[in-house]
């Protein structure tokens, strides 16, 4: 026996490592938790589809009556920034039962889509970014990740919890489940695949298609999703987020100093030149071949694009410019004059906006134009507290700033007020032409009540300028949407307040 036989110990050559299997820490209650997160994955399956409505509602209400079980009232209500998230989103969530604008649930899904899962991350147990600073969405929603995709063995232990010895009536219980399934996606195959055994179970077949297909699939895609919502859970309750440091690099302030003057003497000469066609009046404008109304009706849209890249502008030499270098000065007063010059363009904006209103009438993009400048504005104005103070953060302010400013135009009837001045202007002869199929298709049901003032045996004809069709009615289209409002009310899942008013509440 050579020396490497004798270096062996006696039990003989050592085995190959196993995997280790990861433990999860679960309690028989967690089943509980299992059986919840399974019932709301069965209620976002169903409420996801459009038309949204009540069921996107509901949705978001299950998630939180979860969390709160789940992760504690503590946890939930500890801090306020975690208060504050909570009764934003729930509002957010219930203008789907209130309203019906296209728009609006639109841009609303998708800030629920963003803000619930950054609130839910940052419930968990261990310390965080400050909500203030940016860096923080990248790092709840990479808890958040984690939190999905890392724990999917959580699922088959919570099952397994407090159980020594696998219980018999679950494995009956989860085999016929899977029988079925299987039977009700291969019976309708096989019934294609040979016309005998289709004559043959004809009758089972339709059975099954109508009181199984839909509802299986939807149990099947609630089941694939409990593993990563209850993972979820789990994380948030045991793991706690992982901080680390953000190196902030900056450059020197001259760099920010020469771009922002630039900007400066640019808008400078613009404003110059607006000036010049403001008080010069239509004369000045006509030597110069333009039309007063052309001038002063257009270009409001992009003023306002141009104050958002110069607010990124100053924001941008704040935050990366060496405050010890020698044009750090500069740089605080080239961007308190951009403010300026950005406030003016607002202003003048503004200005050109309400002479377009004056002479076309409100619409819902010109309105969330006005909101928008408005939010411009006091942005730019938390800019310029940032100049003044360095150390304070933007974000601190505008962000509840943002968040506050849209649930305010949430609460505004846009669409009514919109009708409302389009069917005023025509009725007294201001407007020559009304759009109707605008203000019935492309807003919510609110329009109604006001396009029921031009008569029900009124053209549309005449009201739009379209002779080609002469038969449609204003009472015949306001009847159609009543009854589009009657079909959304037919569902729980698309139901709203403002569909059930314009189907006569029922």
């Amino acid at each position: 026996m050579n020396n490497m036989e004798n270096a062996l110990v006696p039990e003989g050559a050592a085995k190959p490592a196993q995997n280790v299997r990861k433990i999860y820490e679960t309690t028989p209650r967690s089943r509980l938790f299992l059986a919840g997160t399974l019932a709301l994955c069965l209620l976002l399956v169903n409420a996801v589809t459009w038309p949204w409505g009540m069921g996107n509602t509901v949705t978001v209400f299950a998630w939180y009556a979860l969390l709160l079980p789940a992760m504690g009232r503590e946890a939930l209500l500890r801090r306020r920034e975690s208060r504050v998230l909570l009764a934003a989103n729930l509002l957010l969530a219930a203008s789907f039962a209130l309203t019906s604008n296209p728009w609006f649930r639109l841009w609303n899904f998708l800030a629920l889509a963003l803000l619930v899962p950054i609130h839910t991350a940052s419930l968990t147990a261990g310390d965080l970014l400050p909500w203030w600073r940016p860096a923080m969405v990248e790092e709840r929603l990479g808890l958040l990740c984690r939190g999905v995709f890392c724990h999917l063995g959580t699922a088959p232990a919570a099952l397994s919890a407090g159980r020594e010895k696998k219980s018999v009536s679950l494995t009956v219980v989860l085999g016929a489940a899977a029988a079925l399934g299987l039977v009700s996606v291969l019976l309708p195959i096989l019934a294609s695949a040979d016309a005998l055994f289709a004559a043959a179970t004809r009758g089972l077949t339709e059975f099954i298609r109508l009181h199984f297909a839909r509802g299986l699939w939807k149990l099947l895609w609630a089941l694939a999703l409990t593993p990563f919502l209850f993972g979820l859970l789990y994380c948030l309750r045991r793991v706690p987020a992982r901080t680390r440091t953000h190196t902030l690099y900056t450059v020197d302030s001259a760099l920010f100093a020469i771009i922002l003057g630039a900007l400066d003497v640019l808008y400078l000469l613009f404003l110059a030149v607006q000036s010049a066609g403001l008080f010069g009046g239509a004369e000045y404008l006509a030597q110069r071949g333009i039309s007063y109304a052309e001038w002063a009706r257009s270009g409001f849209f992009q003023m306002v694009g141009v104050t958002v890249i110069n607010l990124a502008a100053v924001m941008a030499s704040m935050t990366f410019s060496q405050q010890e270098s020698r044009g750090w000065r500069a740089v605080r007063v080239l961007s308190t004059a951009l403010i300026g010059e950005s406030l003016v363009l607002l202003a003048s904006a503004a200005w050109r906006m309400t002479l377009y209103v004056s002479a076309y009438g409100l619409s819902f993009k010109r309105f969330m134009t006005y909101w928008g400048m408005v939010m411009m504005a006091l942005f730019l104005l938390s800019a310029l507290e940032k100049v003044r103070r360095p150390d304070r953060s933007f974000c601190r302010r505008a962000l509840p700033l943002a968040l506050a400013g849209w649930l305010a135009v949430n609460c505004i009837p846009v669409d009514y007020l919109v009708a409302k001045n389009q069917v005023d202007r025509y009725l007294s002869g201001e407007s020559p032409i009304l759009s109707v199929h605008y203000l019935a298709y492309s807003l919510s049901y609110d329009t109604l009540s006001q396009l029921e003032r031009l008569g029900p045996a009124l053209p549309l004809a005449i009201c739009e300028g379209d002779w080609w069709n002469m038969q449609d009615t204003a009472g015949s289209l306001v009847e159609r949407r009543r009854a589009a409002a009657r079909e959304d009310c037919a569902d729980w899942r698309s139901w709203n307040l403002s569909a059930c008013l314009a189907a006569g509440g029922r």
